[in-house]
């Protein structure tokens, strides 16, 4: 698909490896030196997985999932020049409220980071009573100013979208329950200001194939393209040895993105690695960023394994769409607006 438009800047810096010969049907493949980070990377942190980067500066920034020594998750900052290679802060991200006060959450993990119209977004899972969805602004990765939570108890994986729909910010999420949940499915909602947050429409269900047979979580930034926005995701599978985690890729319609326009039947990558299959919790892949390169079509894609170690993978944008759409399968409440 040469015509294909990626909606986004050019990082001509971008981390790549080009994919192996030997790999004839794969559209994604992974960095040959994963896991890119790897157990006890900071002082006093276990281990940093789930975790999210972006464009910073000519460099990269990126806030971390730290599980401490102590077995409480934090966020952490960290910088690289290569995407690869990170220096992790060892003090955590230091929040405060909007008067300056310092404002920590109990724990915070597998955080996301979006830029929207000059300001960076953090998004992440904590307890507010409850697992629910923190968020904070910054401007300058200086200060980091959390704003009111977007929903009530119970909610995971928010990931906003880079830039406003109609006129708003928009908000995917998986309400759940207070456990590591047996279900789950994709909402979007709506808001003006960041602060009220309505008009929640339902996405996609868990599939019916296997690998996401049980529950489902979005998973990186959207990516805007002339096609729609492209959306990686996890899948999650239920076996005699407990959950698998997969990821995912749909695509969504450009205007009102509560509707998928392509959904992959197949899984896009699976555990497969040493360590993506063993570790603190095994068998996961869990996407949570993308580095995208507009006029190469690259994309480079972040994901923890197995609750311990970061992964990278690769793919072009292109050949990815292609490949979603040669196998996309759609059910009814994939394609109806969302709204009952």
């Amino acid at each position: 698909m040469n015509g294909l438009k990626v909606l986004t800047p050019a990082v001509p810096n971008i981390p790549w490896q080009e994919k192996p010969s030997g790999l004839v049907d794969a559209p994604i493949w992974r960095h040959t030196e994963n896991p890119i980070i790897g157990r006890n990377p900071a002082k006093g942190v276990a281990r940093i997985f789930n975790s999210a980067v972006i464009p910073y500066q000519g460099e990269f920034i990126g806030v971390f999932r730290g599980e401490q020594k102590d077995g409480i998750p934090c966020i952490y900052l960290g910088r690289s020049e290569d995407a690869v290679h990170w220096d992790i802060d060892e003090e955590k991200i230091a929040f405060e409220d909007e008067e300056g006060n310092p404002f920590m959450p109990i724990y915070a993990y597998d955080p996301r980071l979006v830029k929207v119209e000059g300001i960076y977004y953090i998004m992440w899972c904590q307890d507010f009573y409850g697992a629910s969805i923190g968020v904070a602004k910054t401007e300058d990765f200086n200060k980091f100013v959390r704003i009111e939570n977007p929903f009530i108890p119970f909610n995971r994986n928010a990931v906003l979208f880079p830039r406003k729909i109609n006129g708003n910010f928009m908000l995917l999420s998986r309400p759940s329950d207070s456990g590591h949940t047996p279900f789950g499915d994709v909402f979007i909602s709506e808001s003006p200001d960041m602060v009220y947050w309505g008009k929640h429409r339902h996405v996609m269900g868990a599939g019916k194939e296997w690998w996401e047979s049980v529950k489902i979580g979005s998973g990186a930034t959207p990516i805007e393209t002339s096609e729609g926005w492209l959306l990686i995701y996890h899948g999650v599978s239920g076996t005699c040895n407990g959950f698998v985690y997969s990821m995912g890729g749909v695509i969504l319609d450009i205007d009102k993105p509560s509707i998928v326009k392509y959904r992959c039947t197949e899984f896009l990558l699976t555990p497969e690695e040493w360590y993506e299959e063993r570790g603190f919790v095994p068998n996961v892949i869990f996407p949570c960023a993308t580095i995208v390169d507009s006029e190469t079509k690259r994309m480079a894609i972040y994901y923890g394994a197995a609750d311990t170690y970061v992964g990278m993978a690769f793919a072009y944008i292109d050949e990815l769409v292609d490949y979603i759409k040669a196998n996309s399968v759609l059910t009814e409440m994939d394609t109806e607006i969302g709204k009952r």
